[in-house]
């Protein structure tokens, strides 16, 4: 296999019985299939987006928490959910949506990027999640609610972001978030968002970078932010050179594994590096390992973002954002699909 002049090896085949014990090969996370070419997952009627999706598995249900995007430019959370079995077979809460923008404060126009996840240390679930006020440019902050089962019912933390803004690299954010809990420890990880000086603005709008933080399962809230900060900021290779952003983590008993959106210059794709510290990265050398659909006419042809990867009924899964159009902008189409990578 070839790409980009680079020789690889072929794609092995890789029995999901080996995460508990041993690193997952990098070939395990390059053969998703599509499976929802034809129809995105979660939908929105253009102008409107459905993005910013994230899955949880709860008994023989997987839940998905996302984000509407309006027609008048501002979001809100959202819960859907399929059986395990049947993942496109999608019911949509009818309480939806379920959280909105808070009267005042730091998310007071914009909630956006729901994570949810299920903390051990006292049985009750929570989700970090992107919030905007109206200021502009936009301040992008992460703020945390809680729900003790039902993940369409959910109550903010508090009124300030757990995650604020801090030092250059996140002028314009720090959030879009992400995390894995391992022990008493939860690993979040977040994209930093800089202005981007004057020479860059017709490349990207801004200068986006991945950073780091954790929590005590004991109290989520208490966020600490990594001193390294940024932690990764691409591959070196060209076709995230241009950009990266909205990291997703996953572990295996040996590594953080991140998945996220590089760009080239023209389009937006899926990679992956493996880290065993927050400092030293190793990147897929099938990167990127999943890119834009072949067929313009595809929902997801222009362009990909928010790969969450997920093990459910043996597999791995990926829930993303596909574009269609010209940009992630208010002309273009974005809605959200799922993928799968099955043992061959």
């Amino acid at each position: 296999m070839v790409a980009g002049g680079i020789s690889l090896p072929a794609i092995q085949t890789v029995p999901m019985d080996t995460r508990a014990n041993d690193p997952i090969p990098f070939a395990a996370f390059a053969r998703f299939e599509r499976l929802t070419a034809h129809e995105p997952l979660l939908y929105a009627e253009p102008p409107a987006w459905a993005a910013a999706a994230h899955a949880i598995v709860v008994d023989d249900e997987v839940h998905y928490l996302w984000a509407e995007k309006k027609a008048e430019n501002y979001w809100v959370h959202m819960h859907s959910w399929a059986p395990t079995g049947d993942p496109t077979n999608v019911t949509h809460d009818p309480r939806n949506p379920i959280v909105t923008a808070s009267p005042t404060g730091f998310d007071s126009h914009d909630v956006e990027y729901p994570f949810p996840f299920s903390n051990p240390a006292d049985g009750r679930y929570y989700m970090y999640y992107l919030g905007k006020g109206p200021e502009r440019p936009a301040r992008k902050q992460t703020g945390l609610l809680v729900g003790d089962g039902d993940l369409g019912q959910w109550t903010r933390h508090g009124d300030e972001p757990v995650v604020a803004i801090e030092g250059a690299h996140e002028e314009h954010g720090c959030s879009h978030p992400s995390v894995i809990v391992d022990g008493d420890i939860i690993h979040m990880v977040y994209t930093g968002e800089a202005p981007a000086p004057p020479e860059r603005r017709e490349i990207l709008y801004n200068v986006p970078t991945i950073c780091h933080a954790t929590a005590p399962t004991g109290d989520p809230a208490r966020v600490t932010k990594d001193p390294a900060n940024p932690v990764f900021s691409g591959s070196g290779q060209a076709w995230d050179s241009e950009g990266i952003r909205e990291a997703e983590i996953f572990k295996d008993a040996h590594f953080f594994h991140l998945f996220y959106g590089g760009y080239d210059g023209e389009t937006w794709a899926i990679g992956h590096v493996r880290t065993r510290d927050f400092r030293t990265f190793e990147p897929n050398p099938y990167n990127p390992i999943f890119t834009p659909a072949s067929d313009t006419e595809a929902w997801d042809s222009s362009g990909l973002l928010t790969p969450q990867v997920f093990a459910m009924n043996g597999e791995y899964y990926m829930i993303y954002a596909g574009l269609k159009g010209t940009g992630w902008n208010r002309m273009s189409e974005v809605q959200s699909g799922l993928a799968v990578a099955r043992p061959l």
